[in-house]
């Protein structure tokens, strides 16, 4: 029974790639087959280049969208999705962490230093010194420690480094080395001894042990080259890592690196998250369109649906709280004008 409603779900594929102005009409609120349903979408225009990371603050209502190549932090109402201001003097801001029991926000900016922010003011406050760009983060609850890629290509390095924090205080607890230029986004265990990594121009995703910091696995991705991407579900032991060349999302078990499943993803995607609720995982990409992928048991995975979205729409975060799935719209290099879209997410089934 569990194969054949695998097999039905794979078999599900719901429109293609659609422009903004022609993502609504595709996701009818009617239908009740979609697994994302577009509720609205706030434009910004006049914006070049990409967006990066966004964040939710659930207490203040607003939603923060880092413009990395329009070196600005964006703030919108959370519920209503209006742009309520822009915040300037960053360099290159890739993502934003809310520090917890402080009114302080902490930017990576793809510049040597990560910026402090006061939460309620946004005015920049300080700043913690680690390598050269400064990019993707994971947190670890149970230690309260945070984790950041710095290093590598884009700052015109040959290595890269994860660098482990306090983010109260800014102080460095260690850090970890990479003979790569190209490291992306990492999936931190809060149950659990380690931290996935992806090694993109390696084409492996690597294991590190929390408490020594030490490398004690390299998986290598055959399914697809660019592995840019990880998010876990740490009940199943289940990783789901997101490739960019061609676009595939693909299931690892997280004691061992073995492969269990693959599918189709879009490509130039820059976002991924777990659905824990209701057991899925979104993956958007610049090409239109959004994976959305059903973890059915520990063993059985379907490609649930193909939710349009809009070109350049790659990177996402969910908030349970709301029941929404927030996209940001990336103008990219040949288009002015960017955008937030956000889509309801079904409440888990009871």
């Amino acid at each position: 029974m569990k194969h054949a409603l695998a097999i039905a779900l794979q078999c599900v594929t719901l429109g293609a790639a659609a422009n903004l102005s022609a993502a609504a009409p595709l996701l009818p609120a009617t239908s009740p087959a979609l697994p994302l349903v577009l509720l609205g979408s706030t434009a910004l225009p006049g914006y070049t280049g990409d967006f990066d990371h966004l964040v939710a603050d659930l207490k203040s209502n607003r939603l923060f969208l880092c413009a990395e190549d329009h070196g600005t932090l964006e703030v919108f109402n959370l519920r209503t999705g209006k742009h309520l201001r822009t915040i300037t003097g960053f360099e290159t801001p890739h993502s934003i962490f809310p520090v917890p029991g402080r009114h302080e926000l902490l930017i990576t900016d793809g510049s040597k230093t990560v910026k402090r922010l006061d939460s309620r003011t946004l005015a920049t406050i300080g700043t913690i010194e680690l390598h050269p760009g400064a990019d993707s983060i994971g947190y670890d609850a149970a230690s309260g420690h945070l984790y950041i890629v710095t290093g590598g290509k884009d700052v015109k390095m040959a290595d890269s480094w994860l660098e482990e924090i306090v983010p109260q205080s800014g102080k460095v607890i260690g850090t970890v080395h990479f003979h790569a230029n190209h490291v992306e986004a990492l999936a931190v265990e809060q149950h659990g001894p380690h931290i996935f990594i992806n090694i993109t121009d390696k084409n492996e995703l690597d294991v590190i042990d929390k408490h020594s910091l030490a490398i004690v696995a390299r998986w290598s991705i055959h399914e697809a080259r660019e592995n840019a991407l990880a998010a876990l579900d740490e009940k199943t032991h289940r990783l789901f890592i997101v490739a960019r060349n061609p676009g595939k999302m693909i299931v690892l078990n997280s004691d061992t690196g073995a492969t269990l499943a693959s599918f189709e993803a879009p490509g130039h995607a820059d976002g991924e998250v777990f659905d824990a609720a209701n057991r899925r995982i979104y993956a958007p990409g610049g090409d239109g369109w959004i994976g959305v992928y059903q973890e059915i048991d520990a063993n059985h995975f379907a490609e649930l649906a193909h939710v349009p979205s809009a070109q350049g729409a790659k990177t996402t975060i969910l908030v349970p709280q709301l029941h929404r799935l927030y996209v940001g719209v990336s103008p990219g290099e040949r288009h002015t004008g960017g955008a937030v879209m956000w889509f309801a997410v079904p409440h888990p089934a009871h």
